[in-house]
């Protein structure tokens, strides 16, 4: 196993089991409803007492992602543009991923707790699902997961899982070999870690595609993936984190559609004709709807879009434009969040809807609408040439900085990554402790970082 000694999660013994749920042959214990979170969804990995009375479990586990400085980092790293760009045609201010995981926080705060969810696991969840992404966006992830491929590859989303339960100082319970003091991150409720969880498989368990590269646990994470999914259906989403994952589509489709057209690279008009059509239909097949997707379907969905009263056929920057443009941006959130709302409705009733008692339905119709505006952002705004130019740099910056910290290693890193470097049992470990160094830095220190490093390297080497 990937392990590295000192820092993997240990079970704390005479720890609880996951409660009995009752079946049809048991007596009912009590005549009102069963509290929708029951002992097993709020039960923390090291046990540990309320420090204020009157707040719930899942109120302490928002306040601990809110406050961590994991998600702090995220106000440094690339959403679609990098923070702190400036051009002629850009804000000078771009929706970084701090931004987005807000957003998409709001979004999923309020859309889970009109289905019943407890309103703060949801937002915990939502605020938690970027946490481990590294520098420069999806290219990064990219970069780092070449780079890991001879130790289990690198994903954002288990990364995520790894800061929450390993890599974010705020909880220590003692190993009980050694006695050595070990960390297990944000120690958070088992519901809130598996409503994070976007892809409930490890590496090569994708149960339709196990060459997949998403996953949401690496293999020396796997004792506490196991203990956060004890109970549940295998593979399968639990019903906040269904919600949760709808909310960051809805938000970063929504925004980045925004976003192109404040900086001029959207055109609304351009959406009426060919073959600006034809090309917003292929980029969305296969990438943001399944490959075997009628274009027609897509297209029909586009056009739903351009006949509401609120679509934005044109932005010239102005006061009302802005005005206009933001209340499109809320039109279409609120479109997208009643579609799954009242189809989910439809299908469970009118209860809470929490863990495993449901399915979020999205209609068909919602995905295309959101997938196109995927689709609109991705061809005018990511496919740009500079923007091409851009993503090839960087991936020669983290590819470079990853040897350059590979060699000189413990030296370069973090005085807690050095830690870990120094306690790792293997080469796939220390390799490890590289790569979470890396995927903890901003683009901006990452560009420093590398420039240090790369700088001294040639020093020696003239």
């Amino acid at each position: 196993m990937e392990g590295m000694a000192g820092t993997a999660p240990v079970r704390p013994r005479g720890s609880g089991e996951p409660q009995h749920t009752p079946g049809p042959q048991d007596p009912p214990a009590r005549t009102e409803p069963a509290p929708p979170y029951g002992p097993a969804d709020t039960e923390r990995w090291v046990p540990e007492p309320d420090k204020r009375p009157g707040r719930t479990a899942f109120q302490r586990d928002r306040a601990r992602v809110l406050h961590s400085a994991a998600l702090r980092r995220l106000a440094g790293k690339t959403q679609v543009v990098t923070p702190g760009s400036r051009s002629y045609d850009w804000d000078a201010s771009p929706r970084t991923r701090l931004t987005h995981s807000l957003e998409c926080a709001q979004v999923g705060r309020e859309l889970g707790a009109a289905l019943g969810c407890d309103p703060d696991l949801v937002e915990a969840a939502c605020l938690s699902h970027d946490m481990g992404h590294p520098p420069f966006g999806h290219n990064g992830e990219e970069a780092l997961n070449e780079f890991a491929a001879d130790c289990g590859g690198f994903e954002g989303n288990a990364q995520s899982l790894r800061l929450l339960t390993r890599l974010e100082p705020k909880r220590f319970t003692a190993d009980p070999e050694t006695g050595a003091p070990v960390s297990v991150g944000l120690n958070l409720t088992r519901a809130s870690l598996d409503a994070a969880t976007k892809y409930p498989w490890p590496r090569g368990g994708h149960p339709a595609d196990p060459g997949s590269v998403k996953f949401g646990a690496y293999e020396d994470d796997l004792p506490v993936f196991e203990w956060l999914r004890r109970g549940a259906p295998a593979d399968r989403k639990c019903f906040e984190a269904q919600v949760m994952d709808w909310s960051d589509d809805v938000a970063y489709s929504v925004h980045d559609f925004e976003d192109g057209l404040h900086a001029g690279h959207v055109d609304p008009n351009l959406l009426f004709a060919e073959p600006e059509r034809s090309a917003i239909a292929r980029v969305a097949i296969g990438r943001y709807v399944s490959a075997d997707t009628d274009p027609q379907e897509l297209l029909e969905a586009l056009d739903r879009l351009m006949e509401q009263e609120w679509w934005p056929h044109g932005y010239d920057g102005s006061a009302v434009a802005q005005a206009r443009l933001k209340d499109a941006t809320s039109q279409l959130i609120g479109r997208f969040c009643l579609a799954a709302e009242g189809a989910t409705r439809e299908a469970y009733g009118t209860g809470r809807l929490t863990r495993y008692a449901a399915e979020l339905v999205v209609p068909r119709e919602a995905r295309h609408e959101c997938a196109v505006l995927k689709s609109v952002a991705d061809l005018y705004v990511m496919q740009r040439a500079e923007q091409e130019r851009l993503r090839a740099e960087q991936r020669i910056v983290l590819a470079e900085l990853a040897e350059a910290l590979l060699a000189r290693a413990p030296d370069g890193l973090d005085p807690q990554v050095r830690a870990i470097f120094d306690a790792a049992p293997d080469d796939r470990a220390r390799k490890r402790a590289v790569i979470d160094q890396i995927a903890s830095l901003t683009d901006a220190s990452a560009r420093s970082l590398h420039a240090r490093l790369t700088l001294r390297t040639r020093r020696t080497a003239g």
